[in-house]
Formats: structure tokens, sequence, C-alpha cells
């Protein structure tokens, strides 16, 4: 684990106690907003990003913060990425889920050095489920190490996440995919869709649009965990990178098999 395993934790629940669950099923319309069309923010994620970056802050100042409601105010932030130490917050993923008042729905926060993800932390308020990862230190979930299993389905399970991709770059997805794959919903929560590819519910998942709040930390658990998560060119992911696509998956095998039957689509 790494260093601030704990102290990190902690910022994490108390968020999560204080401002994440009083706020869930309680939202009145006014503390909702739309940043663009159909994507959400609230009250909540504001004050949360607000107390995670204050808390952040004081326990490591030399680092930078990069939260998600930052770079709606100003897109700007993600220049910070390139180099140096630098937080990466995601004060509420999955709002369009908790602004329903329903599950799944986590807190994400990622720590970058050099443009390099050395660590991670995953939670869900509902349960307190915590996922964590270390740069070439393993990945935990409730503290305890877990790795991805060695066995999967004939036809494995497939979570597409394809909101931000073309008509066309869907369609043809979807249509190469079916063949292969058994194509289930997507949770809409990157902090709930890493650990199913990691405890094997899932065993692919495609992302287009792949913003550092939603992935950087996601990355790196599935990566410890033993499975892999990478560009379509099988380069790793970088948060600093604006490039869009990602293909998850429960093992090299199937990330190998998956790029190969499905790659073509995104590499043109």
């Amino acid at each position: 684990m790494h260093e601030l395993y704990q102290p990190v934790l902690a910022i994490i629940e108390q968020a999560s106690r204080d401002i994440v669950l009083p706020y869930y099923q309680n939202l009145k319309s006014h503390q909702i907003d739309e940043k663009t069309p159909g994507d959400l923010v609230t009250i909540a994620d504001k004050l949360s990003e607000e107390f995670i970056e204050g808390a952040l802050t004081a326990l490591l100042p030399e680092a930078k913060i990069v939260g998600e409601e930052a770079f709606a105010a100003d897109e700007a932030v993600l220049d910070q990425l390139a180099d140096g130490v630098v937080w990466i917050i995601d004060p509420i993923d999955g709002t369009g889920n908790y602004a329903a008042g329903k599950p799944p729905f986590g807190i994400m926060i990622a720590l970058a050095e050099q443009d390099e993800t050395i660590a991670g932390w995953l939670y869900e308020p509902l349960t307190g489920r915590i996922c964590h990862a270390a740069k070439n230190a393993g990945a935990f979930i409730n503290g305890q190490r877990i790795t991805v299993p060695e066995d999967h389905p004939e036809r494995p399970v497939a979570a597409l996440a394809t909101g931000f991709m073309t008509a066309e770059q869907r369609d043809t997805l979807l249509a190469a995919a079916q063949p292969y794959y058994e194509i289930v919903d997507i949770p809409r929560c990157a902090a709930e869709q890493y650990p199913r590819l990691v405890q094997g519910t899932n065993h692919i998942s495609v992302f287009q649009r792949t913003l550092p709040w939603d992935h950087a930390s996601g990355v790196l658990f599935l990566n410890e965990a033993g499975g892999k998560c990478a560009r379509w060119d099988g380069s790793d992911y970088r948060p600093a990178d604006r490039k869009k696509g990602l293909l998850g998956a429960s093992s090299p095998k199937l990330w190998d098999e998956a790029a190969e039957q499905l790659g073509e689509i995104f590499r043109t």
C-alpha cells in the first residue's frame, strides 16, 4: 500500500460521512445543475471537492490539485498534470446516479508524479468499500490484496461505454463485439466499473472519454491487480494525455483478444 493510504482514506471517509451521504436522496432541484447537456453537478460535488482539496493540501502541501469541478470552471487546470506531484480528485463519480438517488457512485482520488499515477483510491460510500492501488505494490480491497480471477467464461462479459462515441463508432463497436462477448449495461460510474473488472463481474470495458479523475486511479487499480488497461495501441494511460479511448480487461490475454477483435474501430 502507499504510505499515504490511511490518511487519504480518512479524508475520503469524512467527505462521505459529512457531505456526500447527507445530501444523498435529499437534494433539492436548485442544488442540481448541468455543466453541459446531460453532465450534472450537485452542491455535494462542489462541497466534497472543496473539502478534499483543502485536506489534501494540508497533507501534502507541495502537491498541485486537479479536480473535476475545478476543470469545469477552468479547463487550463489540466496543464498542471504534466509534471510534478499532483492530486487528481473526482469528488463524486457517477453524479448522474447520485443525483437520481440511486447507486452506484463513488469518490476517486489519484496521486500522480511526473505524469504517472503512483497511487489510487476508489471509495464506495454506501458500503464503505475501499479499493486501493500503489505503483508496483499491488491492489487491495478493504485492505486485502486482490488479483484478477484466473478463469474466464467462453463468452466474456463486456460493459461498453458508448455515450461519448459517434453513432457510427457505437454501432460498429456493438456489431463487432456481439459475436464474442455477452454485452451488459455499464454502471455509469468508473468507481464501480474498475472493481467489476478486477473481481471478474465484467471482463472487458471500452471507454471513449478518458478524463483523469475518471480513470487515473482505476487504471492503476486494474493493472496492479493483474489485469490490463491501456490505449488501443497498447501504450500506457497518462493523466495529462488528452487522447481518447481506453480498453480495460480482466487479464492481458483478454485485452489482446479484444484489441484484435475491436481495435480497428478506434485506430483508424
